[in-house]
């Protein structure tokens, strides 16, 4: 039957319901009905459906049921609470209503709510793998990973083969892995013009309940000089969907700029998008302040991204931007990205400035790069690869450009 034909029908079928005070009829057939309404974005035509026949059928319980997920999916979280607790006070053997009304507390911001229902829950279900998956869920969310990876270890102490388990296992070690060490070597390679240019990373960061600090101590060898810079990174929360990040770093290598610092504010917004706005200044012979914003979109399992550089000058502001994607597999650190840009970014040191700031910041290139990034069975141990090639114009001969051909690899290990 056409799908809209079908609503059509549907629609003229419920229709004649709304002149109902009192429905009749076979509530088996309606309820079919509705449920197809509802999954076929007729939501408010199957709750008045649904509502209809429990004037009928109150204790018809999978018509309840069902009726208060579908709040619960509109976000209507206080009345699906309502009737999932009318349905629980009659009927206290249901497990699937268990599981929906307890998923309804943790999508309502409420864990510690959901903790008590899982209790309850547990009283008629003793060590079901499903309850236990949801309490673990809400000791997450209520600021307890310890019990939760605990409640976890549970479930898998029955069902050593249950996969969220054995996914979620992992996302809380590496959750509760406050401690990390990394090390970073990368290439440029060029064609024409210069040598091979090294950098080299090594950091260690510290998750605190105030937001993450890392450190790193980058060592560069370019021109046929090296070079080494000392950074600090902070990752400040301020309030929930609202974080920092903020930057400091010196060097007394003409590779590096002599100061750099920076700052920048991240907000979440609705419908899964972050924005951010912040700076960043390098000190050579003079310093170059330049601004800088992201707009980022989370789209299940994938994540897109674009940030802009604007750098004020004459006779006029210098512009750059990256666009990035990631694709993620079974947590975040496991993805494949790209990223496609133009422009000088300030995150990159590849240049002699030796006075030149204002030059080669207006430089003109393009870039792709690709990476794979992947972590061991228990998310302690995290690598990456990444390649890629940039279009570049040679700063002390405008309009002549060459090909630079970058490599990296990177290890991360995460401890208590």
């Amino acid at each position: 039957m056409n799908k809209y034909m079908f609503i059509i029908l549907m629609s003229i079928h419920f229709g004649s319901f709304g002149q109902q005070k009192v429905f009749k009829g076979d509530p088996d057939n309606a309820f079919k009905v509705a449920r197809d309404l509802a999954f076929n974005k007729q939501r408010k035509e199957s709750q008045d459906s649904l509502l209809l026949i429990l004037t009928k059928y109150p204790d018809y319980h999978d018509i309840r049921s069902f009726l208060a997920s579908t709040y619960s999916w509109d976000g209507h979280y206080k009345k699906a609470k309502e009737a999932f607790n009318y349905v629980l006070k009659k009927s206290p053997d249901r497990l699937d209503t268990w599981k929906a009304a307890i998923k309804n507390e943790l999508w309502s911001a409420a864990p510690y709510s959901a903790l008590e229902m899982v209790k309850k829950a547990l009283t008629h279900f003793p060590e079901n793998s499903e309850i236990l998956y949801l309490k673990a869920s809400a000791e997450d969310a209520s600021n307890n990973p310890e019990e939760a990876l605990a409640t976890i270890k549970t479930i898998l102490k029955n069902d050593s083969k249950h996969e969220k388990a054995i996914a979620y296992k992992a996302s809380l070690t590496t959750k509760l892995s406050l401690n990390t060490i990394g090390l970073k070597a990368s290439v440029d390679l060029y064609s024409q013009v210069f040598d091979p240019m090294q950098f080299y990373l090594i950091k260690y960061a510290r998750a605190t309940k105030y937001g993450s600090i890392h450190t790193k101590i980058n060592f560069n060898r370019r021109f046929q000089s090296n070079g080494v810079q000392f950074e600090v990174d902070m990752y400040p929360r301020i309030v929930n969907g609202l974080y920092a990040y903020l930057n400091f770093g010196v060097a007394n290598s003409f590779l590096f700029p002599d100061v750099r610092y920076g700052a920048e504010l991240y907000k979440s917004l609705p419908k899964s998008f972050e924005a951010s706005l912040g700076f960043r200044a390098l000190k050579f012979s003079s310093t170059t302040t330049i601004y800088t914003g992201s707009i980022g979109w989370y789209q299940k399992n994938n994540y897109w991204a674009f940030r802009a550089y604007v750098t004020p000058g004459e006779p006029k502001a210098s512009k750059s931007g990256t666009l990035s994607f990631r694709k993620y597999r079974r947590d975040v650190n496991n993805y494949f990205s790209v990223d496609v840009g133009a422009g000088f970014s300030p995150e990159e040191n590849r240049f002699n400035f030796g006075g030149n700031e204002d030059a080669i910041i207006n430089l003109q290139s393009q870039k792709f790069n690709l990476g794979y990034y992947f972590s061991s069975k228990n998310n302690h141990n995290l690598w990456g690869a990444q390649a890629g090639i940039a279009h570049q114009e040679i700063s002390f001969n405008p309009g002549t450009y060459f090909w630079i051909y970058s490599f990296s690899l990177s290890w991360d290990l995460l401890f208590k």
